[in-house]
């Protein structure tokens, strides 16, 4: 039997972190206190067994710990610096590896670090502080474990660390990493290098199997590993060190390690993973996780395991209290938590008529994703119905690839030949995952939208909590079994119909795509000409599908910038495409690569001032012209070389103007002089950088914003928005409405919106 006490250990430190993190400092001070004296209180009457003041005393514990490190990161001479945007000198120790990622005005390089010395205003200080660096593209990149000495402005961070970073000189390096960081890194390349010549994904995907490194994997891959309930294999995680660990156990016991030694050997195991990965706390988290999971397979597993957990969730949370908060923990522990706690149960029950191997194998995934369900649809709005088939059929090549991808590494390290030799199986292997999550995520029906509002949650949560003493009386019986799992089958491959949705006579959607654009003409039954393809592949993939696009004939690319282009691979998924098109500026390169890539395929350029007809739309491309050199050079040149296009669909005049800036929309209105137009998609996302007489002038009836919920861009400017809606246009925003579709019914115009 599992013992529940340890359970209610962990939850019991688990809600003490939260109290403190999410609730105000005497609110949450004034909580504690209260949950303390009153289970003491309970205890001296007796009502309350002793042995249940642990949960107590690991609330209290946890809530302690989080509310000292709050108290310090809040109190340190960084804050106080960051407050006043103080430039400083610091020296600090680099504990991440760098990311690139998009800022406002260009790349950025992040990089968590640890200051350790500041000298500014006058006073320097000896400190131990966490910070994020942030520094610009050209800023050299350090490796993990590098101590050095730089001048940097210091800006407010969010809480979780004293200050961020903004590095206004070069780096003085002052120490390299460590000999322990000098090995890791050197195994991560040469697990890199073993699988070098194989297939692109399969390259990408066996190290973010091995050591959780997927720097390099396809977004449209990604997002088809989230759809099926795969993401977990990108990541750092319990089954990652599990499956390492276990591979080192049996290699030792077939080399004659006994007894004790055999627990030594599995600590060397755990320690040269945490080094290997990167020892940062959610990879610490996996591994007590793994160990976890470890423990749970050998004798008494599952009552030795529940301990586990219970202590490990404990020792977690006074490391690291925040996280609590930390999507991944969460996922970590239910799942570990339902392997544990329910598939014993559900595999007993469905031993009575399928083979003791079937049980287990459909046991474990299936109780890890109804622990995980409700933390995954409030993640993303959706619940997969392909999770547990998918994890069921990648499963025999998940231990191949990462045991043959970290051997691979390891004897590349020896000799090179004899890690490619031994990597090639494990590309093979990773290459079937690939393969299942490409054809998971094509299923008609892969995952359904749920929604992230508590009423959704919350029935969810039931759903799944009603699940538990549900499903063994199913599973225990082959014919609700089979006819379940037939029902499935149906739901997945046959796609329910939206009520209402496409609605009557649309003719242009405003795909809610979050920060970016994606705009669908209607062409025909089933046909649509797509301009943009925003950000992301699901979301854009998951608005055509709603749509009931089937054809495309044109896929228009005004300009080639992430949140434009990003979301190509969803368009072009499962459906016929004709011509793909783009502006002629090929910058950002990494945007035109992200096409060509999708596509298999350069783009055309799009033919300037030519009237072309696609089914029932008609194109005509009004900027920019052959060598438009009119623009401010102050201004982004890729968004001022957006395609303008005038577009005629169910009588209406529709502009789409891409991301065209001031000085392009001038020469636009000297160009087009006297336009008018139905309906606008107000350029930039709504940014203040307008020509507000040229939109204004415009008339148009209907104003589509597509624009990301909460974006740190200020976008839409409420100036623009009331310049709109002086000039007696109807504004509607994708961050507020869900997708905008537009209609004409019996020849009138209306909106008709999802949320």
């Amino acid at each position: 039997m599992p013992d529940l006490r340890a359970v209610a250990l962990g939850a019991g430190a688990w809600v003490g972190a939260l109290l403190v993190l999410l609730l105000p400092g005497r609110g949450a001070l004034a909580t504690v206190v209260g949950v303390v004296v009153g289970a003491l209180v309970l205890a001296v009457r007796g009502t309350l067994a002793a042995a249940w003041l642990g949960p107590v005393a690991a609330l209290a514990a946890v809530a302690g710990v989080a509310t000292l490190q709050l108290t310090l990161v809040a109190t340190s001479p960084l804050t106080t610096l960051a407050e006043e945007s103080a430039v400083v000198d610091v020296r600090l120790e680099l504990t991440s590896d760098v990311r690139v990622v998009a800022g406002r005005y260009g790349e950025l390089q992040v990089v968590q670090a640890t200051v350790s010395r500041v000298e500014g205003r006058g006073t320097a200080w000896a400190l131990t502080a966490p910070v994020v660096v942030m520094a610009g593209a050209d800023w050299p990149r350090l490796p993990l474990g590098t101590t050095l000495e730089t001048t940097a402005r210091l800006v407010p961070g969010d809480g979780e660390e004293a200050a961020l970073v903004r590095p206004t000189g070069e780096p003085r390096v002052v120490a390299g990493p460590d000999v322990w960081w000098d090995a890791a890194a050197a195994v991560r390349r040469s697990v890199r290098a073993a699988v070098t010549g194989r297939d692109a994904d399969a390259r990408e995907l066996v190290p973010a199997l091995v050591v959780g490194d997927d720097g390099g994997l396809d977004p449209g891959l990604a997002d088809d590993f989230r759809t099926t309930g795969l993401t977990h294999l990108l990541a750092v995680s319990g089954t990652n060190l599990t499956l390492v660990v276990g591979a080192l156990l049996i290699l030792g016991r077939w080399l004659g390690v006994r007894g004790r030694w055999l627990h030594v050997l599995a600590a060397v195991g755990i320690a040269g993973f945490v080094l290997t990965a990167r020892a940062e706390p959610s990879v610490v988290r996996a591994a007590a996780m793994g160990t976890v999971a470890l423990v749970g397979m050998g004798s008494n597993g599952r009552s030795r395991g529940t301990r586990g957990l219970g202590v490990a969730v404990l020792g977690l949370l006074l490391l690291w209290p925040r996280l609590a908060v930390t999507a991944g923990f969460a996922l970590s522990v239910l799942a570990t938590a339902g392997i544990l706690l329910l598939a014993p149960v559900w595999r007993d029950a469905l031993r009575r008529w399928t083979p003791r191997w079937v049980a287990e194998a459909v046991s474990v995934p299936l109780a890890a994703q109804v622990a995980c369900t409700p933390v995954v649809a409030a993640l993303s709005g959706q619940v997969s119905l392909v999770a547990v088939g998918a994890n069921l059929l990648a499963a025999p090549a998940v231990a191949p690839a990462t045991v043959l991808g970290l051997g691979g590494g390891l004897l590349g390290l020896v000799w090179a030949p004899l890690g490619v030799v031994v990597g090639a199986p494990a590309a093979w292997s990773a290459g079937w995952i690939i393969t299942v999550a490409r054809w998971g995520a094509a299923v008609p029906t892969a995952a359904i939208d749920w929604g992230t509002g508590p009423v959704a949650l919350l029935v969810l949560t039931l759903a799944c909590l009603v699940s538990v003493p549900v499903a063994p009386r199913l599973l225990g019986n082959p014919a609700s079994t089979l006819a379940c799992t037939g029902l499935l089958v149906v739901v997945m491959l046959v796609r329910p119909p939206t009520p209402g949705w496409p609605p009557a006579g649309w003719v242009l959607a405003a795909c809610d795509v979050g920060q970016g654009d994606g705009l669908v003409l209607r062409a025909g039954e089933r046909a649509a000409v797509v301009v943009d393809a925003g950000p992301d592949p699901a979301l854009m993939d998951a608005c055509l599908d709603r749509l009931e696009v089937e054809q495309v004939p044109l896929l228009l690319l005004t300009h080639f910038h992430a949140d434009h282009v990003d979301g190509v691979a969803g368009v072009i998924e499962g459906r016929e495409v004709g011509v793909v098109e783009g502006t002629g500026l090929l910058d950002p390169v990494a945007g035109v690569e992200v096409v060509e890539t999708a596509a298999g395929r350069d783009p055309d350029v799009a033919a300037y001032g030519g009237t072309r007809r696609f089914g029932d739309v008609t194109l005509q491309a009004v900027w920019p012209p052959p060598g438009a050199g009119r623009t401010d050079p102050s201004e982004s040149a890729p968004n001022n070389a957006s395609v303008v296009v005038l577009a005629e669909v169910g009588g209406l005049l529709v502009l789409l103007t891409g991301d065209v800036e001031p000085s392009a929309q001038a020469a636009l209105a000297r160009d087009v002089a006297g336009l008018e137009v139905d309906v606008l998609k107000v350029p930039h996302h709504g940014s203040r950088h307008q020509d507000l007489d040229w939109l204004t002038s415009l008339r148009a009836r209907v104003a589509l914003v597509s624009v990301g919920e909460d974006n740190d861009y200020g976008h839409p400017a409420p100036d623009v928005l009331a310049a709109l809606e002086a000039a007696g246009a109807e504004v509607w925003r994708t961050d507020l409405a869900g997708d905008v579709v537009v209609v004409v019914r019996r020849g009138e115009v209306g909106v008709v919106t999802r949320d």
